[in-house]
């Protein structure tokens, strides 16, 4: 029998957040040796390829800006980013990361990388694929709906 369209909503809800914490779980596991916290990788990651400022950060993560800009300052304190000017915003800052922050989340590559070969041996490379795509339409589909392109 085919649940509900409430439990579908529910039921997808509640594997989320079951697996939002199995993740942090493992990146906390990841991070800690190179002195960091997933929340501290988080953020770093988000701008590895281009500086951004802390409310693109928080929308780029879905978490609120006030998280990230208290993550950011424990991280510019800590010599992982720096806040340099931005052109398009002259009180928005843009966090861009150190060296000191690029060598520590290079530490971290390689145990993701073992982390990321056990997931994928244990799924298969095709499964895991598609959970990937099957996650972003996913998450696509809830920000069409949240920010009203569906039409209601």
């Amino acid at each position: 029998m085919t649940p509900s369209r409430p439990e579908l909503l529910s039921g997808m809800a509640l594997a989320v957040f079951k697996l939002n914490g199995q993740f942090l779980e493992i990146a906390e596991g990841l991070a800690r040796p190179v002195g960091l916290t997933a929340a501290h990788w988080q953020v770093l990651g988000a701008v590895l390829k281009t500086p951004l400022p802390v409310a693109g950060i928080a929308r780029e993560m879905g978490i609120t800006r006030q998280s990230v800009q208290r993550i950011a300052d424990i991280l510019a304190e800590n010599g992982m980013v720096e806040y340099l000017p931005n052109p398009a915003h002259r009180r928005a800052k843009l966090v861009a990361p150190t060296e000191q922050g690029l060598a520590a989340v290079q530490q971290i590559g390689p145990a993701h990388a073992a982390f990321a070969d056990r997931m994928c041996e244990a799924l298969g490379d095709e499964q895991a694929a598609g959970i990937y795509r099957r996650l972003r339409e996913l998450s696509d589909a809830l920000e069409a709906l949240d920010s009203g392109e569906d039409g209601t």
